[in-house]
């Protein structure tokens, strides 16, 4: 039984089928705790930055983070982390579900996927035993569908999956990796790395809980922490009864909300696709949660048709709601469906059909290169259920949908209307409205993305205070604050959604009281520091450059509508003096003195 602070690790060889087992434990894990962090450590380590994304030489990291299978709050998280090849930077996605729980049970806390397998295959971990086994049965097949024969295969009900779908299989630029069937590793195209490995599933059932902590210590502080999570207006109130899509109505009201490819900034037909429409119209059925988790804001969902699952999350219900002009909430929920399984980004996704009906009304894209698909118009149900799928499968015009909504746009000679960042699509809240979230886009290391700095917590949210989302004094040091707060979040398995309720020094608190490590919230947050310099590293190794830290022209446009029409983007104003508080050079690479001081090299 291990440790949580020491790791083991599975290093499989898919190209001889070889698996070895390594240990990770002191000064390396004190530096970067585990998950994320970790994970993007060796990563750095062991591939070339400029790797092609999809060859053999690329490496797929499964890490849980060092709190993961604990009886800490939320503390079921797993990460996927590789070179993604949506973008082209480090690439780690986050998962939750109850997968990666059961992987620290059965005492693998990471594996490492190297080369590329002959033939399809899957990893079979039944307690001690440990096999790459044959998946050519299963190769071809959908999410929901692999998951029911692996289970069955591994002859017991409480094994846990987590696999791609028919997207991950064709190489799609944004594939996910799912588990639980409904679970999503979802950004950054990790199933397309995993594809690309011919590498189907990873199923793990424990024979007991082989993880060890200081339980009596870390007990006192997951019922204090528990029950200020259970008090909380967001995490006790909000989350539980809508799930996310309580922002629905929150954003558009403050005029944040995308609409028809970011053209405008409030959706009218809000109502009819909000987390009230859901309850309204009777698709909700329950909520759920996570491992550990006493937030519990997944949604099961069940459509007049009799399709049941998971979600819609937010940013999916926006991606194919108001993104694509589409009040059609059974549709949204359908296409919601159709992601989870076939293994796509549902972000991604919606925002890709987005930017096609643009440049289609633009007259950029002929009807031709539809093939008797539906026409690409802003507001049809129809095409974001029929493209969804045939970009999923690389049929007809999805072969081009399957590049990203920059591949597109730029093929069709008008990168201008992707609207993403390092060419990942932006996802639910336009930056003109909310100032310090548009930094957090621009500096993001995988390229567009909420998940890294959540600013809409207090320039919409008021949490942990009220920020002016206009103002822009302060707003670099909070940015760069809740960036490297939520990579301690990615690292130590807790859920993001935590820190609506908790603090810096909580998560010092329950780190210290489960490994007895003696960090200070200073020394903690320096470890998020580091983590978040080691991936802007990687990235400027891999040729992504500070040229890149830039949003999509559009928003130097003002704003068209809502309560702050006028208003456009202001990030150029304050990204210096981000580089400054960062200590990077004015150019925004990092000095080689930094990298020592912050014990990357």
């Amino acid at each position: 039984m291990g440790k949580i602070y020491e790791y083991k690790v599975l290093r499989v060889d898919l190209t001889n089928e070889e698996i070895k087992t390594e240990k990770i434990s002191g000064e390396l894990v004190k530096n970067y705790l585990g998950g994320r962090g970790l994970a993007s450590k060796i990563l750095y380590d062991e591939i070339d930055p400029k790797v092609d994304p999809l060859s053999p030489e690329n490496k797929l990291i499964y890490a849980t983070g060092l709190l993961t299978g604990t009886a800490a709050s939320t503390g079921g998280r797993y990460m996927v982390v590789t070179k993604g090849p949506l973008t082209g930077t480090i690439a780690s996605s986050n998962s939750g579900g109850f997968f990666g729980a059961e992987l620290r049970f059965s005492g693998n806390d990471i594996i490492i996927f190297e080369g590329k397998a002959s033939h399809p295959v899957y990893l079979s971990i039944m307690g001690d035993k440990v096999e790459l086994k044959d998946a050519s049965e299963i190769w071809g097949k959908p999410v929901y569908e692999t998951t029911d024969l692996l289970i069955e295969a591994a002859g017991n009900k409480n094994a846990r999956v987590s696999c791609i779908g028919p997207a991950g299989e064709k190489l799609v630029k944004f594939a996910s990796i799912m588990n639980e069937k409904d679970r999503a590793a979802g950004r950054t195209g990790v199933g397309a790395v995993m594809g690309s490995k011919n590498l189907k599933a990873v199923v793990v059932k424990a024979d007991e809980k082989q993880v060890e902590y200081f339980k009596d210590e870390m007990m006192k502080v997951v019922k204090k922490q528990t029950k200020i999570l259970k008090e909380d207006g967001v995490t006790g109130e909000g989350l539980p009864a809508l799930g996310t899509k309580v922002l629905d109505n929150i954003i558009n009201s403050t005029g944040a909300y995308p609409t028809k490819n970011f053209q405008f900034a409030i959706f009218e037909d809000v109502d009819e696709v909000s987390g009230e429409a859901l309850v309204e119209k009777g698709y909700l059925q329950s909520n759920t949660g996570c491992y550990g988790c006493p937030i519990r804001c997944a949604r099961k969902t069940k459509l007049p048709n009799g399709r049941s699952g998971e979600g819609p999350e937010y940013e999916t219900g926006w991606a194919f709601g108001a993104d694509c002009g589409v009040n059609d909430l059974n549709a949204i929920s359908e296409a919601n469906f159709i992601c989870n399984d076939l293994g796509l980004d549902t972000i991604t996704a919606g925002a890709t059909i987005a930017c096609a009906m643009e440049l289609y009304e633009k007259g950029y894209i002929d009807k031709d290169e539809l093939e008797n698909g539906p026409e690409l118009k802003f507001g049809s149900s129809e095409s974001i259920i029929y493209y969804t799928e045939k970009m999923a499968y690389r049929e007809g015009f999805g072969d081009q949908l399957a590049e990203g909504s920059y591949r597109l746009a730029d093929s069709k000679g008008h990168p201008e209307l992707s609207m993403s960042v390092k060419k990942q699509e932006l996802p639910a809240y336009d930056p003109r409205g909310v100032q310090g979230h548009g930094l957090n886009y621009v500096t993001s290391n995988r390229g567009g993305c909420h998940v890294r700095g959540y600013m809409i917590s207090p320039e919409v949210l008021g949490v942990p205070e009220k920020l002016d989302p206009q103002e822009l004094e302060g707003k670099p040091k909070w940015v760069m604050t809740f960036q490297d707060l939520t990579a301690i979040i990615d690292s130590i398995g807790m859920c993001l959604f935590t820190s609506f309720a908790l603090g810096l020094d909580d998560y010092r608190e329950i780190v210290n009281a489960g490994t007895q490590f003696e960090y200070s919230s200073e020394s903690l947050l320096e470890t998020g520091e580091r983590i978040y310099n080691l991936e802007r590293q990687f990235n400027l190794e891999a040729g992504i450059l500070p040229e890149e830290d830039k949003l999509p022209a559009r928003f130097d446009e003002p704003l068209p509508d809502g309560p702050q029409k006028g208003i456009s983007t202001k990030y150029r104003e304050i990204l210096p003096e981000y580089y400054e508080i960062r200590g990077w050079q004015e150019d925004g690479w990092i000095s080689e003195q930094k990298l020592k001081d912050m014990k990357i090299k």
